[in-house]
């Protein structure tokens, strides 16, 4: 009898505390309200940084690290992640009983290094649709070193960033110096367009290597536009049929579509029509971004959709005056933002802007580097003696 007592108390044993780790493991946690003992379901809020290491902070209160799960009960806090040297991150979120809720705080330092690219003046740079690779013109040196250069993002630089540009023609067939770049619609080769006396001539030129014998395209320019018009609408058709057919309606009469994010899951686009934007998930996904959501859109505001979390941000309103810039970071979750002569660069969702730059830089020639780790800027930092030379802007 003994034994069968004692076989049913271990067994009981571990019934109880196998539920406790379930319950544990779903987020309930013991309290004590006015002495008394509770047990009440939690959420579970994941908080990660780069750089790691920062603070989290839970309505101003010092409460751990990033790269840590933190049990609260159901509510509205406000996060802050902080580093020292770096901005801080904000974010006023909502935790639900048992879902798990996950922050990425990307910071930047307070005072970013400043490094040159180019040092021989650089004119006309444009990135190319893999934004990898950025293409521009030098005309302040011999005939030989005037042309245009290719700056390669992904290559490892030797010793210094001046060493990531590779020439891919010079001046002894034609004033490719002068020349307006316009990328194919795979990065490989570049239309080289020369202007002089009224004519025009148009070079193709292959990106990844120099260009000893330029094929003139001028008289089959039109062929040549009309093949990579093909490739681009081939690719835009491809995302688009990747789309639901409810949601294919909706960007069609909805979204002027500027720019997709570099994974493919979000749209930056121009609202064509103001409209309020159909439910396409249902039902909503939970532990989703907690940045309240814009289903209604204005036409001409500048908006992002969300595809796989079917969300909606507004960034931009119709109203706002100034000239802006936008353009997605390589990580599709932020974007840079040119606008009142500063740099600066916000979450997708809107949220935490952050100024990079207010320095002097020449207008819309802002690209980011295909890591994440800086941004390439044109500018003479001020000095209007000088040409303009090719800058980064480091982030890490």
């Amino acid at each position: 009898m003994k034994k069968i007592l004692l076989t049913l108390s271990i067994f009981g044993i571990l019934i109880v505390v196998t539920a406790g780790i379930i319950l544990y493991g779903k987020g309930y946690r013991l309290f004590f309200d006015k002495g008394r003992p509770d047990v009440s379901g939690t959420g579970l809020l994941v908080a990660t940084s780069s750089p790691d290491g920062a603070q989290v902070l839970v309505n101003e209160h010092l409460t751990t690290a990033t790269d840590n799960t933190i049990n609260l009960e159901p509510g509205s806090y406000n996060i802050k992640i902080f580093k020292q040297g770096y901005f801080p991150w904000e974010k006023h979120l909502s935790i639900e009983k048992g879902v798990v809720t996950k922050i990425e705080a990307l910071l930047f330092p307070t005072a970013p290094k400043l490094e040159s690219i180019t040092n021989t003046g650089v004119d006309n740079p444009v990135i190319d649709p893999s934004r990898t690779k950025i293409a521009y013109t030098v005309s302040s040196q011999t005939i030989r070193k005037n042309g245009v250069y290719v700056l390669d993002m992904t290559s490892r630089p030797i010793l210094t960033l001046q060493n990531s540009s590779r020439q891919i023609s010079d001046d002894t067939v034609s004033l490719f110096s002068k020349a307006i770049l316009s990328w194919s619609p795979d990065g490989e080769s570049l239309i080289a367009s020369i202007s002089a006396q009224g004519l025009t001539a148009n070079y193709l030129l292959a990106a990844g290597s120099f260009n000893q014998s330029p094929s003139d395209v001028t008289e089959t320019l039109t062929s040549v536009n009309s093949s990579w018009d093909k490739l681009k609408a081939d690719r835009d058709k491809s995302l688009a049929d990747g789309l639901s057919a409810k949601l294919r309606k909706t960007v069609s009469d909805n979204f002027n579509i500027m720019s997709w994010s570099a994974d493919e899951t979000k749209i930056l686009y121009q609202a064509s029509s103001s409209a309020t934007l159909p439910i396409i998930r249902s039902p909503r996904l939970i532990g989703s971004n907690p940045t309240p959501e814009q289903r209604k859109i204005e036409k001409n505001g500048i908006y992002v959709y969300d595809i796989k979390e079917d969300r909606n941000y507004k960034i931009h309103a119709p109203t706002d005056k100034d000239q802006i810039f936008l353009t997605w970071f390589p990580d599709s979750k932020h974007l840079i933002y040119l606008h009142d002569k500063k740099i600066d660069i916000m979450e997708y969702d809107g949220a935490n802007v952050t100024k990079i730059f207010a320095g002097p830089f020449t207008d819309s020639f802002v690209f980011p580097w295909s890591d994440n780790s800086r941004i390439v800027i044109l500018t003479n930092l001020g000095n209007s003696d000088t040409p303009p030379n090719l800058y980064t802007i480091s982030l890490k």
